[in-house]
């Protein structure tokens, strides 16, 4: 791999120009990070991620016209190698929640620190997602009890692949078990629970832990009482 091939291509999503030029500002000062456009709302930030083919989207969800959510969800669909990091005001409200249920990989505050937001960035376009304790405590505690049940069949075959352990794996991160929490409960090593997340993840067709835990919810293989 060259050098230019380890560059992280990053779209800039927000509908306020001054936000897209601070942002800019604190990439643009990394190493291996490229910001290869902007964009000031959904509908041409899903033209832009087509045209530009960014490893990374950093995408505001309260936009007038279209909105992150949609946008993302679109993303999600036309190009699914594309991670999407959610930036919102608030400490997730239903908008961000609902762009997290969309596809994204991950979330993050407009106020979150630069070295932070650098280091989410980097996060996701490797792969991994930006789901802290936090965020996954705080998802079950307001947002996940309000969901109604999801009859797809598709993801209960899917779940149907899974084995033993996987499903044991499977439910305890909907419970919003940390890795290190499944690990000792399991009596497992925390590297072994990684590798069968890792295989739920891929044999789920699932981006991410936010969005295990929520379909652990609609599947009902856990609820609010969990």
């Amino acid at each position: 791999m060259t050098a230019e091939d380890a560059r992280i291509r990053v779209l800039i999503v927000d509908d306020q120009e001054l936000v897209r030029y601070g942002l800019r500002l604190v990439l643009e000062a990394e190493d291996d990070i490229d910001v290869v456009g902007e964009a000031s709302d959904g509908a041409e930030a899903v033209d832009a991620a087509v045209t530009l083919s960014p490893d990374v989207v950093l995408m505001d969800v309260r936009m007038p016209g279209t909105d992150g959510i949609a946008a993302t969800r679109d993303l999600a669909t036309r190009l699914p190698r594309v991670r999407v990091l959610v930036l919102t005001t608030y400490d997730l409200d239903e908008v961000a929640f609902g762009a997290l249920r969309a596809g994204a990989a991950g979330f993050l505050l407009k106020n979150t620190r630069p070295a932070e937001l650098v280091g989410a960035i980097r996060t996701v376009a490797r792969g991994d997602a930006v789901t802290s304790a936090r965020l996954t405590s705080r998802l079950i505690e307001v947002a996940l009890p309000r969901l109604a049940p999801r009859d797809d069949r598709a993801q209960r075959e899917r779940l149907s692949s899974l084995t033993d352990r996987e499903c044991d794996v499977f439910l305890l991160v909907g419970r919003g078990r940390t890795n290190a929490e499944i690990a000792r409960e399991l009596h497992l090593s925390e590297s072994t629970v990684k590798a069968h997340f890792g295989r739920i993840l891929t044999k789920l067709d699932l981006p991410s832990r936010v969005q295990a835990v929520i379909l652990a919810y609609e599947l009902g293989v856990v609820g609010a009482d969990d």
